[in-house]
């Protein structure tokens, strides 16, 4: 092994791993300076604030930007496939935690969306060894996965109804009562059906007012499918109990407790260490 293979090794169990005293120390420091750089973008969006600290705020913003860009190129260079990773979930919500910052040069204003960080305290259940979490999580994510199917085709039947109750508003109201294409026909059906009820367009005719009662019960029934859909399939899948390894090569988490290799790719496995 090179020093350069060595250093890329060293780095991946620092800033990959968590059941390591060096892996926890990272993650704990990263995650007390994603609160931070939060809490910063926060404070500056307040006026009286901004007015008082705002160059205080931007310093912090920019500093904590430049260090998530460090931490972002070290990933990617110690990951055995930087594709994987960079277009990973993580990957991709990596790399959006530093482009607003960078962004704000060219479109004042757009370092409001860095609060986009937030989503990176994911990691924090890793940190405090809560595996059982990870598993919660692995089960929860297998049961949306076998959900799909279903929820697909109930999402085609319920567009097909938006579609067809929005044209039948939009001729039995027509133009005068607001109704005056049917895209916007289609619009009012969904605002009514998920019971969000706007009230910025409403039918006046009795036949429309019928149709909008039927679609309101309607949007009560809709509401609970896919619940049901996706608690069959969490009762139904069995729950996991994995570490919070991860796979160097396709970074691949929730691995079992005596799994050699990766679940994945087969990729070898490295060593599990009990966390202190």
């Amino acid at each position: 092994m090179n020093q350069t293979t060595s250093l890329r090794e060293r780095l991946y169990v620092i800033i990959f791993e968590a059941d390591t005293p060096a892996g926890k120390a990272f993650d704990v420091a990263l995650l007390v300076a994603i609160v931070g750089s939060v809490l910063a973008v926060v404070l500056e969006s307040v006026p009286g604030i901004a007015e008082r600290y705002g160059a205080l705020l931007r310093v912090l913003e920019w500093t904590f930007t430049v260090l998530f860009t460090a931490e972002y190129l070290l990933r990617v260079m110690c990951v055995g496939r930087p594709g994987r990773y960079v277009f990973s979930f993580f990957g991709l919500v990596d790399l959006l935690a530093v482009m607003p910052t960078y962004l704000s040069l060219f479109l004042p204003g757009s370092q409001s969306l860095a609060v986009v960080r937030v989503m990176r305290l994911v990691r924090v259940f890793r940190v405090l060894k809560l595996a059982r979490f990870l598993g919660e999580a692995t089960h929860l994510g297998a049961s949306l996965r076998s959900s799909v199917p279903k929820i697909t085709v109930f999402l085609v039947v319920v567009v097909s109804l938006v579609v067809v109750v929005g044209a039948l508003l939009h001729f039995i109201e027509g133009a005068e009562h607001g109704f005056t294409s049917i895209p916007r026909g289609i619009y009012w059906a969904i605002v009514t059906i998920t019971t969000v009820g706007y009230g910025d367009v409403s039918p006046q005719t009795p036949l429309g007012q019928i149709i909008a009662s039927v679609l309101m019960i309607c949007g009560y029934a809709i509401i609970a499918v896919p619940t049901g859909i996706v608690a069959a399939e969490i009762a139904h899948h069995p729950k996991p109990n994995p570490t919070t390894r991860v796979c160097r090569e396709c970074l691949c988490e929730g691995h079992e407790a005596t799994a050699g290799y990766c679940k994945a790719c087969g990729a070898a496995l490295r060593p599990r260490r009990e966390p202190r």
